[in-house]
């Protein structure tokens, strides 16, 4: 009987093994499967955090890419309106300059009027001459009759009275017309003087901060300024000199107050154009090429001009800056030159 009960509970042992086995061996497989499940929700996750990136890197270089093109856009409208601007003064100090023009001319014609009224005086006192001759002969009667007088004597006495009487009204009327004439002339100079600064101040500040290039179509335009902008910004870059590309038809206007900067920036967009390759790579190549060359025309300027005046043993430096003087202006006059 002991033995039975000892069967049975070995027996029941192994059965709870089994069972606690085979129970294991279940809950392992449902974690597996809850794990593998995990594992998919976590890359699905990934995915979507991947993706709601990505959009949203999109999303902030559209932005950046919007605010730079509006950037840009208000900037070149800017320097657009300031170019109108300048125009416009121009137009307006033409305009006051063709006003003081009609003016002058005005005033040369009433100049020309006081001219003849001096002339038609001058007769005037011609024929008052003459009439005081005649005066002065009847008063020889006159006084030969009343006073006894002889011819001479009264001749002489005549003669001194009315002497004395043209030569003062004539100094008065002399005196007048030279004040008159006077008064013109300065007031016509300084109306010369004011249009001639004027019109030299509004040429000579344009012409020595712009330039411009001509183009063969307004479709070069877009070849200038180049994909994002990049080659416009690597011509400036290079060069120093502000290129502003507005609406003026077949043209391009290039800004500086450094007349060898502006040179080698109008030289090298020529050049561009001519070649059709314009890119930055090539926009560099060819201004260091003009560079060099214009360096090389100062250099053979300078030692020219030094030559010229029979200077020699100059430092090169010095040479250097006598070249340059080609690229300068003095009162609308090359300075080299001047």
């Amino acid at each position: 009987m002991e033995i039975s009960y000892i069967v049975i509970a070995v027996a029941a042992l192994l059965l709870g093994l089994a069972i606690g086995y085979i129970l294991r061996k279940v809950m392992a497989g449902k974690a597996l499967i809850s794990a593998e499940k995990r594992a998919k929700e976590l890359i699905e996750e990934a995915k979507k955090n991947v993706e709601s990136k990505k959009k949203e890197v999109e999303l902030e270089a559209k932005d950046l890419l919007y605010r730079t093109r509006a950037d840009f856009e208000k900037e070149t409208k800017d320097r657009r309106q300031e170019l109108l601007d300048i125009e416009k003064r121009l137009l307006q100090k033409e305009e006051n300059l063709d006003r003081k023009v009609d003016i002058l001319d005005k005033k040369e014609k009433e100049i020309l009027h006081r001219e003849k009224s001096i002339l038609s005086r001058e007769g005037n006192i011609e024929h008052k001459e003459r009439e005081l001759d005649n005066l002065v002969s009847e008063e020889k009667v006159r006084l030969q009759k009343i006073a006894g007088l002889s011819v001479e004597d009264a001749r002489k006495l005549l003669l001194e009275r009315m002497q004395n009487e043209v030569q003062q009204e004539a100094n008065i009327m002399i005196k007048r017309i030279e004040d008159e004439t006077r008064e013109l002339a300065e007031k016509k100079a300084k109306n010369i003087i004011s249009l001639a600064i004027q019109r030299y101040a509004g040429e000579h500040v344009l012409e020595s901060t712009v330039s411009v290039v001509n183009l063969p179509n307004d479709e070069m335009k877009g070849r200038i300024i180049g994909r994002e902008g990049r080659n416009i910004r690597a011509l400036e870059a290079a060069t120093g000199i502000e290129v502003i590309i507005d609406d003026t038809p077949e043209a391009v206007i290039l800004s500086g107050f450094d007349m060898v900067r502006r040179e080698v920036a109008k030289i090298t967009l020529e050049r561009l154009i001519a070649d059709g390759r314009i890119h930055p790579a090539r926009i560099e190549e060819i201004v260091e090429k003009v560079k060099g060359e214009i360096e090389d025309s100062i250099r053979e300027e300078g030692e020219k001009a030094a030559f010229d005046v029979g200077v020699h043993g100059i430092h090169p430096e010095l040479i250097k800056l006598l070249g340059r003087l080609r690229y300068r202006t003095s009162y609308g006059q090359n300075v080299l030159q001047h």
